[in-house]
């Protein structure tokens, strides 16, 4: 069938919004119409060619949309669900068969080789032109339509506003998760988020679902500083105007039990350590900097591990995500900034300035199924 993609060809150039030719679904797979997608940062870093993606691609890993058609394979999935589309992992080594998904030992090649596990490609230019890859995060949301398997594709309840649920398949999930999962943050205790873009927000959000008594945003951004107030930060640090250290310490006394750095900064990674309280635990992102921590500054028991999409499995953590919103304790409406799917590169600009949280882009009304 014919979809219409955003194609990102390399650094520095815009997405050219192309015609391409999508295969049907294979066995195991589902085709799924989109209804909105969100942009993540790691979108930009692939587009800048920070990650091992190859180009041309199409891009995109938080898509959410309807499934149109499912391989005969599938059974969990039926035309008409409404889905949130997550990361890919193989479903077969050790990781995923003990619900470690994320640490998936074919991780790299499940969503950035820019094709399915198999080496086979279902998105295509004509005959003739020059190839263009796909399956990002097993999805490459920045088209009408994708491609999913059941291990990514999330059955959410129909009546919720799909259009803004696309970020719980990544940002929102990966900093959610770190506190839920791989922290499992007890009532009481003090966390500090370095870093509100919408993983930090995420994180934020639970935080304040799981009781921590302190709740601690640090940024830059003066306005994300104050949106951090208002959705459950008990305090805020600018990290240009104080000593970040010296303020968490203020704040929290013997130090923080819990420190997410979603940064990637040297510099904020020692001041992650430097707050810590003894058997402290401090979560990295992905892609954080390398930079080096002294051993002395882990004693006490306290201890540093990087995370990937929040130690979450997604069908199970989505539906949690999405029940939380409709509660209106994890309001992610108050993120977003949406944008049509043709102001693409204009969504990017903003998100790269910081002047959006999560943008989203809106597909127009596409109807069933182009042409075959």
């Amino acid at each position: 069938m014919r979809i219409r993609a955003a194609v990102a060809a390399g650094p520095s150039q815009p997405f050219a919004i192309e015609q391409l030719e999508l295969d049907t679904p294979r066995p195991d797979e589902v085709l799924v119409r989109l209804v909105a997608t969100g942009v993540c940062q790691t979108d930009a870093h692939a587009r800048a060619g920070h990650t091992p993606a190859p180009s041309p691609i199409v891009l995109g890993h938080e898509g959410a949309g309807i499934v149109e058609r499912v391989g005969e394979a599938v059974t969990g999935l039926r035309p008409g669900d409404h889905v949130v589309l997550s990361f890919q992992a193989c479903g077969e080594c050790a990781r995923c068969l003990t619900g470690r998904p994320s640490y998936c030992d074919r991780a790299l090649a499940a969503n950035f080789s820019g094709a399915r596990l198999d080496g086979s490609r279902g998105l295509h230019r004509t005959a003739g032109a020059a190839p263009v890859f796909g399956h990002f995060f097993g999805q490459s949301s920045f088209a009408t339509h994708a491609l999913a398997t059941e291990r990514n594709a999330v059955k959410v309840d129909d009546e919720l506003p799909l259009e803004l649920l696309g970020p719980l398949g990544c940002g929102f999930q990966t900093g959610a998760g770190a506190v839920l999962n791989t922290f499992a943050v007890p009532a009481g205790a003090a966390v500090a988020i370095l870093g509100v873009g919408a993983v930090g927000f995420g994180a934020l959000m639970a935080a304040k679902l799981a009781g921590a008594s302190t709740v601690i945003a640090v940024d830059v951004n003066a306005g994300r500083l104050a949106l951090a107030e208002e959705l459950g930060a008990t305090h805020t640090v600018h990290a240009t105007q104080t000593d970040v250290t010296a303020a968490l310490r203020d704040i929290t006394g013997a130090g923080a039990d819990y420190v997410l750095d979603t940064t990637g900064r040297a510099d904020m990674l020692g001041h992650a350590v430097a707050c810590l309280a003894p058997l402290g635990q401090v979560g990295l992102m992905a892609g954080s900097a390398a930079a080096s921590v002294a051993v002395g500054g882990l004693a006490l028991g306290k201890s540093l591990r990087g995370i990937v999409q929040g130690d979450a499995v997604p069908r199970l953590f989505i539906p949690k995500l999405a029940r939380w919103f409709r509660e209106g304790r994890f309001p992610i409406d108050r993120l977003v900034r949406f944008y049509d799917f043709d102001d693409i590169d204009t969504a990017f600009a903003d998100a790269a300035r910081g002047d959006v949280v999560k943008p989203v882009l809106r597909f127009a009304d596409t109807g069933r199924q182009e042409q075959e």
